[in-house]
């Protein structure tokens, strides 16, 4: 993990496209901003992590509905 000392209103680069910036330290609260491209999400991890659990309970769904498909009529 690159760990990396920014003040408010100073910025990191990532790549070519994505630029986060602090913009506010409150306490022991970061409120940060995000630029990048449309077509790259962007999230809070708690956030990621229930659509990923979202996923990954849907292919398993799909899963069940295709075994169900497969099996013949008895």
């Amino acid at each position: 993990m690159l760990v990396l000392t920014r003040k408010r209103d100073e910025s990191i680069i990532i790549g070519d496209d994505i630029k986060i910036t602090v913009v506010e330290v409150r306490g022991d609260q970061v409120k940060i901003g995000v630029e990048a491209p449309r077509v790259i999400p962007v999230h809070r991890e708690e956030v990621y992590r229930e659509i990923q659990e979202e996923k990954e309970r849907a292919a398993q769904m799909q899963e069940v509905v295709a075994e169900g498909e497969s099996r013949p009529e008895m």
